[in-house]
């Protein structure tokens, strides 16, 4: 199954891939309508010791979320493996315990106040928006294996040629 993986050394900060998000999650799916309408972004890039690290739900295999929402809104889909909160028959009562179980702070309290929110991994579209529109290939959606191997074989070349 393919997941959003971070190349943390290719993100410069740009926050291209929070534009995209918000737009992706707009009505109209313009950044600009996403902006007016201050359509939030569901993944997040911190700085962390001057680099810039993108932060987005990991749809856990065994989500924290998905056991601790007491609603049951929170729910893995079995297929796409997809977590969220949002199209399900329960509704999300704004308890946050999803968002004290997330592991990685993916889950955040939507501007309303109401509901948690999270990344979706953009449902229904074919790549994750933030996807593709980073400019640096610093997220991919892409195979673990895959990106398991690439980074091995960066690894072996910054060995043999000492870089």
């Amino acid at each position: 199954m393919k997941q959003i993986m971070v190349d943390v050394e290719r993100c410069n900060g740009c926050l291209t891939c929070t534009l995209a998000c918000s737009a992706a999650h707009s009505l109209t799916d313009t950044i600009v309508a996403a902006m007016a309408a201050k359509t939030p972004a569901r993944i997040q890039v911190m700085p962390v010791k001057g680099k810039a690290v993108p932060l987005m739900c990991r749809h856990c295999e065994e989500p924290a979320c998905v056991d601790a929402c007491m609603a049951g809104a929170m729910q893995k889909d079995p297929v796409t493996g997809i977590v969220t909160n949002e199209g399900n028959e329960q509704a999300c009562v704004g308890c946050w315990m999803c968002i004290m179980a997330c592991p990685y702070g993916a889950v955040t309290q939507h501007p309303n106040g109401k509901t948690a929110l999270k990344c979706d991994r953009c449902r229904g579209r074919e790549t994750p928006a933030c996807v593709e529109s980073c400019p640096n290939n610093a997220l991919r959606f892409v195979e673990v294996g895959e990106f398991a191997a690439e980074k091995a074989a960066k690894t072996a070349v910054s060995q043999l040629t000492g870089t």
